[in-house]
């Protein structure tokens, strides 16, 4: 099968360096989040300094810097697929990049995880294409295998619950069928998103650190859909609480 085709070589006919070149005084560590209203209220609130751009075929999508106590960290909005976000992701790693917090929406498979509750992945499944270009083929890929205790302790002093266990990543999904939200709970998985897999593996291949976590959304543990707080301005002002998070934790990386 082609997801079987994996090639180690580390060059290919098309780098990210030759879309990206190094910036100079790039920030070494970032945060990088989906929603578009989030990201538009953080930037206002941190006073931030557009310093480069990620061009596509959509047009371009500003990189900006913020000082969160004393520490410069780049800021980016991602973009919502396993290609669109590793593509991103391999441009701002070459613009200097060497370590990222990444956030976001998941869906729930176990209706007792509530809403904007905070889910760290353990593992995560790879029912997606971009990550077998990264890494051999396999069922699942390891994440967050650095500072989870770190994050565990950052969650604990806000008071914030949070649940451990793996992600189903996925490519296509209005495909998400009962029958198959059944089978992938039966495998563990307790969310479903789109790029965690993906991104993991970029993260491993390119050999810098990647965190990711996420906010519950909306849920697929029922016979009806439920979107809860899936929508962009759906309890915006909770959410941004949880951008401190990400914050606290990207200090850390620091350390």
């Amino acid at each position: 099968m082609l997801l079987e085709d994996f090639d180690e070589c580390k060059t290919s006919t098309f780098d990210p360096n030759e879309v990206e070149n190094v910036v100079p005084n790039f920030p070494k560590i970032g945060i990088t989040c989906f929603s578009k209203k989030l990201f538009e209220k953080c930037i206002k609130a941190f006073d931030a300094e557009e310093i480069e751009t990620t061009k596509n075929g959509n047009g371009r999508e500003p990189i900006y810097k913020i000082n969160y106590k004393g520490l410069d960290l780049v800021f980016f909005m991602s973009r919502v697929g396993a290609p669109a976000c590793t593509v991103a992701y391999e441009e701002v790693l070459a613009m200097g990049l060497e370590k990222l917090v990444m956030f976001g929406t998941c869906g729930v498979l176990d209706s007792k995880i509530d809403d904007l509750a905070i889910i760290i992945p353990t593992s995560a499944l790879r029912d997606e294409g971009t990550s077998y270009h990264y890494a051999p083929s396999s069922e699942e890929i390891s994440v967050n295998e650095k500072y989870m205790d770190d994050f565990k302790k950052i969650l604990e002093k806000n008071n914030c619950s949070y649940t451990l266990g793996k992600v189903w990543t996925t490519d296509a999904p209005y495909r998400e069928t009962r029958a198959k939200v059944l089978k992938r709970k039966e495998q563990g998985c307790v969310c479903v998103d789109m790029e965690c897999s993906a991104m993991s593996a970029v993260a491993k291949f390119r050999n810098k650190e990647l965190f990711q976590f996420f906010y519950a959304a909306d849920n697929l543990d029922a016979e009806k859909w439920d979107s809860r707080s899936l929508g962009n301005l759906d309890k915006l002002s909770e959410k941004e609480k949880i951008v401190y998070l990400a914050l606290e934790l990207a200090l850390k990386m620091s350390k």
